[in-house]
């Protein structure tokens, strides 16, 4: 449903677009997720566990920072890992005030037998796009979500 505002044309378009890539990503989400969902993970313990699989421990500044978040907020995400003993805080060797949050082989476990699950359930989902559509629609959505254009020549 379109945004009944009565703003400009430019302001109309903007909340539409703003409506349609909401509605989008809660349902590309909610259906990617659902399998994620029967294991009794949130969606963001889900994502630190991906994350640090991915990347290797991390401060609890630096997880916030990949998932938009708040460090407050992925505190008590992180304490809940912790005691379901999927992560573990450690502190930094070079610096001992420096806290890093690595998985535990447990969280390992966990992580290697859900992700690839939902990489196949999200690989379905953009299966409607064409790999042409898929790559333009990544393309603009990363200038959308940066705020700033590529150079000319790098488009």
């Amino acid at each position: 449903m379109p945004t009944h505002y009565k703003g400009t044309e430019q302001e109309k378009e903007a909340l539409d677009l703003f409506i349609k890539l909401h509605r989008a990503t809660d349902s590309v989400s909610a259906r990617s997720y659902a399998s994620i969902a029967e294991t009794g993970l949130t969606m963001s313990q889900f994502g630190i566990l991906e994350t640090l699989y991915h990347l290797g421990p991390l401060k609890p500044s630096q997880l916030a920072e990949k998932h938009l978040k708040s460090r407050n907020n992925f505190t008590l995400v992180i304490d809940n890992l912790e005691k379901l003993g999927y992560v573990r805080r450690e502190r930094g060797q070079k610096d001992r005030r420096s806290i890093l949050v690595s998985l535990t082989e447990e969280g390992r476990s966990k992580i290697t037998e859900l992700f690839p699950v939902f990489a196949a359930t999200l690989e379905k989902q953009v299966q409607v796009l064409t790999k042409s559509e898929l790559a333009e629609l990544s393309r603009l959505l990363k200038i959308l979500g940066t705020g700033q254009r590529k150079k000319s020549n790098d488009v």
